[in-house]
């Protein structure tokens, strides 16, 4: 193979990482949608509060998550890929990421235990941070001529 086609290693941990990453989110959100409350049970959370927090959230920011969770998870695809439609994918996922989870943040009335304590109180804002660094990420890899 050219040493110019290589793809660098770089590319490969952080697109499994964002793969594992995704997947979880997915893996989440299906869970939650599909109302499995033995999934809730294993967080130690109630899980009829659990789905009721969820089910007041009003309709953009039950999209704006499905649209993190998918595009997060086609971006880092797309990202193995080396495909330069990643960064749409993933700046999708960005946006999917702000709209839901900032209504989480700043205006839904507080999570169940223990989803409003401790590690579960900042998890809204590592995931935010995480999907605007592999949007940056993938940028600077397009920019690079890494993704084509």
């Amino acid at each position: 193979m050219d040493q110019a086609m290589k793809k660098p290693t770089h590319l490969w941990i952080v697109g499994f990482l964002a793969l594992i990453w995704n997947g979880i989110g997915c893996y989440d959100y299906v869970m939650t949608r599909f109302r499995n409350e033995d999934y809730f049970r294993s967080m130690g959370t109630d899980p009829q509060a659990m789905l009721a927090w969820v089910d007041s959230f009003p309709i953009y920011a039950q999209l704006g998550w499905g649209l993190g969770v998918w595009m997060g998870l086609v971006g880092s695809i797309l990202l193995l890929m080396s495909h330069r439609w990643a960064v749409p994918a993933l700046a999708l996922s960005l946006l999917g990421a702000v709209v839901g989870l900032g209504y989480q943040i700043f205006l839904a009335p507080p999570a169940p235990a223990p989803m409003n304590e401790g590690f579960g109180a900042i998890m809204p804002w590592i995931i935010i941070a995480i999907a605007a660094l592999l949007y940056y990420y993938a940028h600077r890899q397009r920019v690079n001529g890494v993704l084509r």
